[in-house]
């Protein structure tokens, strides 16, 4: 009995391993996706994507297929000069092949800003499939910024 329940908690250990291993490949893939921007480095950006990726961006309009996101950016990375958003925390969730994960960063031109994404593993990489960034608004303020966007036309 004492054998089986050792080798019982041994494989129950082995098995959250792959977990931490993959939380800190998602981490650095996430990482690098930000640095990458932050230096302009268009290639590098968007091979840290899947090919059906989706971005979000603050804007209600900015619902973007990864072509539509790339024709976006490209100017911005052409000109050296695209975004730099610093991560000050993460929780990421595995579950297989997919994984989850929501972050705080900061940014000189927005502030604080939040970021949730999907990854999906693809021959052995991690890669962004979905990713939305948003500006938190303060609960206090909600009210008069949404009135605010109500007056747009």
């Amino acid at each position: 009995m004492r054998t089986a329940l050792a080798a019982l908690l041994l494989l129950a250990g082995c098995a959250t391993v792959p977990v931490v291993d993959d939380r800190a490949a998602i981490n650095t893939v996430i990482d690098d996706w930000h640095q990458a921007a932050s230096v302009a480095d268009e290639s590098r950006y968007f091979e840290h994507m899947t090919t059906d990726a989706v971005f979000m961006g603050t804007d209600a309009t900015e619902r973007w297929d990864l072509a539509a996101f790339r024709a976006f950016a490209h100017p911005h990375f052409a000109k050296g000069t695209a975004w730099t958003f610093k991560p000050r925390g993460r929780n990421v969730m595995v579950h297989g092949e997919v994984a989850w994960f929501d972050e705080v960063l900061d940014s000189a031109s927005y502030g604080e800003c939040r970021g949730t994404g999907v990854l999906r593993r693809e021959g052995g990489r991690w890669k962004i499939a979905h990713y939305n960034l948003t500006i938190p608004i303060p609960n206090d303020l909600a009210k008069e910024v949404v009135a605010k966007i109500r007056t747009q036309p």
